[in-house]
């Protein structure tokens, strides 16, 4: 099982791919790819949630 599931689902069901995210946090899509392959921090994980809601309001 991957990691990060609840961040994969989020961006998923948004419509968000994962190197919008990236640029909406400020780091490179590669950087966000290893954050993925383990448990992120809450705050780590809570940030970007937090991108992923505000990328799918955009798009509205």
């Amino acid at each position: 099982m991957k990691e990060n599931q609840t961040v994969r689902r989020a961006a998923r069901s948004a419509g968000v791919p994962l190197w919008r995210v990236a640029a909406a946090i400020g780091v490179s899509e590669p950087t966000l790819t290893r954050w993925m392959r383990v448990p992120l921090s809450e705050d780590k994980e809570r940030h970007i949630m937090a991108a992923i809601a505000a990328l799918e309001r955009e798009a509205g």
